[in-house]
């Protein structure tokens, strides 16, 4: 079983910028591709619904957003550290959420739509909180 751990939230001013990790343990990166599947990145405010945030497609190097972060994110996985990271910039009080990343299936559509399953693997989430 994959285990995925977050790390790299904290509290930031309006404006600011974030580095959000996700270290996969049990499972490298490209075993995890081998087995179909892949790593996003949704988050989970209170009193809002869950919102897939980013995933990345290995196979042909795609990236995907949702509209609220795009052009303020940036996904990426680093098969030597077996880390996905989101980084963030610009963040806003509305980014305020705890972040999770979570294991996908790589191919199909949920990935590109960042559908999230409440019976995906997903870590114990980061808490990011942007405030002034």
């Amino acid at each position: 079983q994959v285990q995925l751990v977050e790390s790299g939230g904290g509290l930031v001013q309006p404006g600011g910028s974030l580095r959000l990790s996700c270290a996969v343990f049990g499972w490298s990166l490209d075993g995890l591709r081998r087995d179909a599947k892949t790593i996003g990145w949704f988050r989970q405010a209170p009193g809002r619904e869950r919102e897939g945030v980013s995933c990345l497609t290995s196979y042909d190097g795609r990236t995907y957003y949702s509209d609220s972060v795009t052009g303020r994110a940036t996904i990426s996985a680093d098969d030597v550290k077996n880390t996905v990271t989101l980084q963030m910039s610009n963040l806003k009080p509305d980014d305020t959420a705890t972040y999770y990343c979570a294991a996908l299936p790589l191919y199909g559509s949920r990935c590109p739509t960042i559908t999230i399953y409440d019976s995906d693997v997903r870590g114990q989430g980061t808490q990011v909180t942007v405030s002034s």
